[in-house]
Order: structure tokens, then C-alpha cells, then sequence
């Protein structure tokens, strides 16, 4: 581990050197890209510095012990043993974290998409639940909300939603909901009471750059077509709507707001994002024959969670965590069920960088 320390160290010092040469400064990428290098190793130096103060201090007070003239002058230097020994091990264990390979995404933004999967109308309904939940979400943590595409129900919620959240680290807090979401209620419509099972399905998709994907644009079939609106002065009589195929995978994205403009752009962005999710999860499932994670595979289908009204609950099947405040968690209040899944995915990757596997 300190091998390592050392190389992150050298690598930070020769980073303060390069963004200082006139050469980089002048280079607007490379900049950029040493810039958030440096950001990237920063808390990993700080901590392994203070550590190494702290290490030192503790040597140099066992040796003033060994050395101590008097009772008084002991006793003092026992106290401050004391006080420095146990951060050791602390400073250790958050070393050990830092040296966790960072998921490269986890500082981008989020495209999300939810779907109304078993259940009909309440599934929709549901998918609806969830995007209010994320919306909420979102606010607290000041991100903002871009909407790109929706297909409503005739009775509440969404058939399916795609959009964007635009905050910093929104990847690194959100991944953890990729998957199928069940609920269990009595849905508004049961005159007899009885307690329905739905389902939806999230997609959390890591936005993607340009410099990241290349797509061809003799790749692309780009249609416009008049969409459909609520009626009257909302009918839309232009042909403003753009729907976007990516022919080699058959990856459709639409976008259906008044600008055709604006519409190419998000329709163009969706599909990028969704061809780069499309490479991803092939990575995902080679990686998943070879170690599966503590919280899942990534694989959407998986059942990961279930929100049971009648109990007031919500239970993540991963980490079997329980936590009897549905109500709250349907007003965004996430964080505690985000922050488990988190530690739970740190405990996993210390177990593979001890036995080697990562």
C-alpha cells in the first residue's frame, strides 16, 4: 500500500510541475486533463501526508519516552502516545479507500430511464412514483433536471421517461438504482382492497462526452414527424418531432419538444448515451462472469428493491437492508439507502484489491 502511496505522491508533485510549464498551460486539453488528474489525486496526497506527520510525531514521542528524565515530563509524553496512536490506523483504513480505482463515470452527470414494466396502469403509475422520487432527489442535492423524452399513461405516470440530472458526482450517488423496482399496494383503482405487485425498471446511464463515442453520421436515420399533443392550441402542426436510429445496433431516441433544433440535439445525446450504455453493459457482463459485485451485476432485470406501502417499507435486496420509512423515501430521502450501498461497494472492493482480484 505505501509503495503505492509513494507513486501517487511522486505523481502529484510532477502534475504541480507540468500545470506551472508554459507548454501545458498554452494547451487547453491537456490542461484540463492534468487539472483533473491533480483533483483526483489531491485527497489521496493530504491524507497520506498527514498521516506521515502523524507517524512521525509518534516516533519521535516513543523516543522522548525512552529518554524521559522525570514522571512529569513521562506522563506528558504518555498523553500525547496517546492521543496520536490510535489515529493510525484510522489514517490506514482511509488510505486503503482512496486507493480504490474510482469508477471513471462517477463524476458525470445521469441520464435516467424508467419504465412501467408488470402491472399495467399501476406500473406506470409507479414509474411515475419513482421519477418524483429522483426529482426530489435531485433537488436537495441542488442538481438540475433536464426532461428528453416521454410516452404518458392515460391513467398517471409514465409508460416510460428519459432524463437528464445535472450535478456534480450525480453518477457516483445514483448507479446504485440500475435495476427493477417492485411495489407493493393497493392501487387506487381496487374496490376490493386487495394489495397489487407492480414493477418498473430504472436505467442509470453515465452521460456520455463527445471525445468519448464516435458515431458515424451514415450511421444515422433521422426522421421528423408532427407529435402528438394534449389538444387544441397544444395540437403541434409541425413536423418538429426528431426521431433518431442508430442502424448498426437499431438504437432508436426521439424527442418530441417545439424546436426541431433542440430536438436533434437531445434525441442525438440520448442515443449516444445509449449506444455508450450498449458498450458498457457488454463490459459489465464479462466482468460479472468473473466476480460479481455486493450490490449486483448491473443487469436490469435483476429485482432490487421493493417498496411496500401497507408496511411502510422499502427493502434493498442486495445488502439486505430494511428500513421501515417508505413515506420519507418517496419524498427523495434517499441518502441512507445511497450511502449502505455505497460502503457496500467499498467492503467489496477492499476484499478484491486484498486477494488480488481487482
Amino acid at each position: 500500500m505505501f509503495d503505492q502511496l509513494e507513486i501517487v505522491e511522486e505523481r502529484y508533485e510532477q502534475l504541480n510541475e507540468l500545470l506551472s510549464d508554459p507548454d501545458v498551460v498554452s494547451d487547453t486539453d491537456k490542461l484540463r486533463e492534468y487539472s483533473k488528474e491533480q483533483a483526483d489525486l489531491q485527497k489521496t496526497v493530504e491524507v497520506y501526508r498527514n498521516y506521515k506527520s502523524i507517524k512521525e510525531q509518534l516516533d519521535d514521542a516513543l523516543e522522548m519516552l525512552s529518554e524521559a528524565s522525570d514522571a512529569e515530563e513521562e506522563a506528558m509524553i504518555k498523553e500525547e502516545i496517546a492521543e496520536l496512536k490510535p489515529q493510525i490506523p484510522q489514517f490506514e483504513e482511509e488510505m486503503k479507500l482512496l486507493l480504490i480505482p474510482k469508477d471513471p463515470n462517477d463524476d458525470k452527470n445521469v441520464v435516467m430511464e424508467i419504465r412501467g414494466a408488470a402491472g399495467g396502469d399501476e406500473a406506470a403509475i409507479f414509474a411515475g412514483d419513482l421519477f418524483r422520487m429522483y426529482s426530489r432527489f435531485a433537488e436537495e442535492q441542488g442538481w438540475k433536471i433536464d426532461i428528453m423524452e416521454t410516452n404518458e399513461s392515460d391513467h398517471g405516470g409514465y409508460k416510460e421517461i428519459s432524463f437528464t440530472i445535472i450535478g456534480n458526482g450525480a453518477f457516483s450517488k445514483l448507479k446504485f438504482e440500475n435495476g427493477a423496482h417492485r411495489v407493493q399496494r393497493i392501487p387506487a383503482t381496487e374496490s376490493g382492497g386487495r394489495i397489487h405487485t407492480s414493477t418498473a425498471t430504472v436505467a442509470v446511464l453515465p452521460e456520455v462526452e463527445d471525445v468519448e463515442i464516435e458515431i458515424r453520421q451514415e450511421d444515422l436515420r433521422i426522421e421528423t414527424y408532427r407529435s402528438s399533443g394534449s389538444g387544441g392550441q397544444h395540437v403541434n402542426t409541425t413536423d418538429s418531432a426528431v426521431r433518431i436510429t442508430h442502424i448498426p445496433t437499431g438504437i432508436v431516441a426521439t424527442s418530441s419538444e417545439k424546436s426541431q433544433i433542440k430536438n436533434r440535439e437531445k434525441a442525438l445525446k440520448l442515443l449516444k448515451t445509449r449506444v455508450y450504455d450498449k458498450m458498457l453493459q457488454e463490459e459489465t457482463d464479462k466482468y460479472a462472469e468473473q466476480r460479481k459485485s455486493a450490490v449486483g451485476t448491473g443487469d436490469r432485470s435483476e429485482r432490487i428493491r421493493t417498496y411496500n406501502y401497507p408496511q411502510n417499507r422499502v427493502t434493498d435486496h442486495r445488502i439486505g437492508l430494511t428500513i421501515q420509512k417508505l413515506d420519507q423515501i418517496m419524498e427523495g430521502k434517499i441518502n441512507e439507502i445511497i450511502d449502505a450501498l455505497t460502503i457496500a461497494e467499498q467492503t467489496s472492493k477492499l476484499e478484491a484489491l486484498n486477494d488480488g482480484t481487482l
